[in-house]
């Protein structure tokens, strides 16, 4: 009798559950999908049911109802991814449907990298004055409250969060000067980054190779760092050398993180400098020595053998001090251009050269240059751009960086790509792009930017997946979504989950590759047929809706 009861309980509760889910409207059901829920776990078939936002139901919705259905069969179902360290402060403002990222699947930025949007001075807006005023951009806000504000006025289709950088409370106290901070100058920075926390900072971050960031001094990143630390945040790092001084710029970063008694985020990692390939095997073994002996240490990666920064890291941090103005005037010195040049062509401690690590002129290419006149020379290297002007390649650099005003965009081929495999495979490394928020027209088309501005998602997904086997499908999902979540205390991002925000990406894995290279690189990738931010359908069939759903995620010190 008793098994009676339970056969009739089971078909009750069956055709109960199934009139249920046909009595109930989704806002969106993506159908009969390979599901792979962001943990790591082999993926499945299945339904997602969406409704206000939410991931409601995970299963199978038989013939539920939806406002949209979306057929799903032969793709993968995944969380939307989260970009670990982007760049778009200024784009985002400029256009918020943030197009070379949500079309990549990404559904959260996270932006900051030792500047950052907040706090802003009068110096620091005199600085900063020429890129706002090419973008078109008011600087009218001062805290990080007031610069979320403006951008939600638009409204944006992804998510986004940020650091507070150490460079920049270092700018808005003492300027771009080369010296320790006085106890009351520290202090009103510890009270900047205290601000900063509250308005909803994921933590701090430094950029150590990068006047003023790189004038700051162990001591004072370890005071910063430990008013973080009270707010539940993490210190994210460009360490001070990523090529023949890496391990002694690794231990820096632990030794902050172990003192100011809080994780510890390494930016982009990689080895630089061909004379350093192969020391990922040290780089790595360093970090897991730190993370045996209890520092939270993890780490990120762009899949990419080029870095990208400004032509003005390739000069002696030295000719940066006290702002833009001197160091422009210092560059127009015919003596002192010969004493930066040598510097530049020999070793030297304290900086990192970054003419000499990818291996001269010839191996570094000219990304973007503000002046018409100058454009000829994106996309070339140095050495063939100088060839054109008829000039030494230093002198062509000098000027070039004079003419505009600072303004010279870089990519330096300075990697190998078994180091890049090798960081790939560690599982504390997720994945970030290092770049902003890009279409391919109007001014945020200009030049030729890295094509990790628009690939590195799906180029991840393609080559490294698909095509090489370096990582499965899953562990990759799991570096792009739940891991990254779970770093920034996003406690309702990163799987597939019921109850869990509806931030979903859906790609063929069998398509999905990025298009964007280095001469061409304002081409959008292939693969990733609908984005979901929110529980809004951002990207349908490969097109951008115009929807604006994207919300700010704040940081765990946020009141």
């Amino acid at each position: 009798m008793k098994k009676i009861y339970k056969v009739i309980g089971f078909y009750v509760l069956f055709f109960g559950l199934n009139l249920l889910l046909l009595s109930y409207e989704f806002d969106i059901i993506i159908k009969n999908g390979r599901i792979i829920d962001g943990t790591g776990n082999p993926w499945f078939y299945g339904d997602v049911g969406v409704k206000d936002g939410k991931i409601v139901f995970v299963g199978k919705t038989g013939n539920g109802n939806a406002k949209k259905v979306i057929e799903s069969r032969s793709l993968v179902v995944a969380p939307g991814f989260i970009d670990v360290l982007d760049q778009s402060d200024f784009t985002i403002l400029v256009d918020g449907n943030a197009e070379s990222k949500i079309r990549q699947g990404v559904t959260t930025l996270i932006y900051g990298e030792g500047g950052s949007a907040a706090p802003l001075t009068d110096f620091i807006k005199n600085e900063w004055k020429r890129e706002a005023e090419h973008y078109g951009i008011t600087l009218d806000w001062t805290t990080l409250k007031e610069y979320y504000e403006k951008l939600m006025k638009g409204g944006i289709s992804v998510n986004i969060a940020t650091y507070v950088g150490a460079a920049q409370v270092r700018m808005a106290v003492i300027g771009a000067e080369n010296r320790e901070p006085t106890h009351d100058e520290l202090e009103r920075m510890k009270q900047l980054v205290a601000q900063a926390m509250e308005d909803g900072a994921v933590g701090i971050s430094s950029a150590l190779i990068y006047p003023p960031g790189s004038f700051a001094k162990t001591d004072e990143l370890i005071e910063l760092c430990k008013v973080v630390s009270k707010y539940g945040g993490i210190y994210a790092t460009h360490i001070r050398n990523e090529g023949d001084r890496q391990v002694e710029a690794l231990k820096e970063a632990i030794e902050i993180g172990m003192k100011a008694n809080l994780p510890v985020e390494i930016f982009h990692f990689k080895v630089a400098g061909k004379e350093n390939w192969g020391n990922s095997k040290i780089a790595i073994s360093l970090i897991e020595e730190a993370r045996s002996k209890g520092l939270d240490i993890t780490a990120d990666q762009y899949p990419y053998i080029a870095s990208s920064t400004s032509i003005n890291a390739t000069v002696p941090p030295w000719v940066h001090e006290g702002g833009t103005e001197k160091y422009l005037s210092r560059l127009q010195d015919k003596e002192l251009r010969k004493k930066i040049k040598d510097e530049m062509l020999h070793k030297k401690e304290g900086w990192e050269n970054m003419y000499l690590g990818p291996g001269g002129w010839e191996n570094i290419l000219i990304a973007s240059l503000k002046q018409e006149k100058n454009k000829i020379y994106e996309g070339k290297s140095v050495s063939e751009a100088a060839k054109i002007a008829k000039k030494d390649p230093f002198e062509f650099v000098f000027d070039l960086i004079v003419e505009e005003k600072g303004s010279v965009g870089a990519i330096y081929f300075s990697m190998a790509e078994n180091d890049v495999k090798a960081i790939m495979k560690t599982p504390w490394v997720m994945i970030d792009s290092d770049w902003s928020a890009l279409r391919p027209d109007g001014i945020l088309g200009e030049g030729k930017p890295h094509p990790r501005a628009y690939g590195t998602f799906p180029r991840v997904l393609g080559k490294y997946v698909r095509e090489e086997k370096i990582l499965t499908l899953e562990d990759a999902i799991r570096k792009m979504t739940s891991f990254p979540a779970q770093r920034f205390k996003f406690k309702d991002r990163g799987l597939i989950w019921e109850g869990m925000s509806a931030d979903i990406t859906v790609f063929n894995p069998e398509t999905v590759i990025d298009k964007a290279t280095f001469q061409n690189p304002h081409q959008y990738p292939e693969g990733i047929e609908y984005v979901i931010v929110n529980g809004i359908l951002v990207i349908d069939k490969g097109n951008h809706t115009g929807a604006r759903s994207g919300k700010i995620l704040y940081g765990p010190g946020k009141k």
